[in-house]
């Protein structure tokens, strides 16, 4: 008697799934399509990606300047191994870009004592790393010299 209820749940729990999904494609479909009604009719037409419809990252100096950001905190995550908490500052020279990056240097407990550094990025006009330094250790939650 046992393994019939465990078989009804089973199949209910199946059921419940392919709803779920279905309406989650559903959800998707609809971003992909308009329907528009005119005299009593309807039609549907795509609506065009917006990666289309939107300029390039390249051609929008902001989006161009995240990405740059984000592969050069990126990067510095990969040689240094440590956690990256933000960029902190961002700033386009002749030959790219400088990036200031905040790492945890040493967690501790509580959190609010961890070691944090400030490290600046130079990376090259695509956003790939020259060269990276540190610039000041410091407690979380120190007030800085700023």
């Amino acid at each position: 008697m046992a393994a019939s209820t465990s078989r009804s749940s089973g199949t209910k729990k199946s059921s419940t799934r392919k709803t779920a999904a279905k309406k989650s494609s559903d959800e998707g479909n609809e971003d992909q399509s308009t329907t528009t009604k005119k005299s009593g009719s309807s039609s549907t037409r795509k609506a065009s990606p917006r990666s289309q419809s939107a300029p390039r990252a390249e051609s929008r100096p902001a989006a161009r300047a995240s990405q740059v950001a984000a592969k050069a905190a990126g990067e510095l995550l990969e040689l240094t191994g440590k956690a990256v908490e933000g960029v902190t500052g961002l700033e386009s020279t002749d030959d790219g870009w400088t990036v200031q990056v905040e790492v945890v240097e040493m967690r501790r407990i509580p959190d609010t004592t961890d070691v944090l550094a400030l490290y600046e990025v130079s990376t090259d006009k695509q956003g790939s790393l020259l060269g990276y330094r540190r610039l000041r250790r410091y407690a979380r939650g120190t007030p800085g010299d700023d």
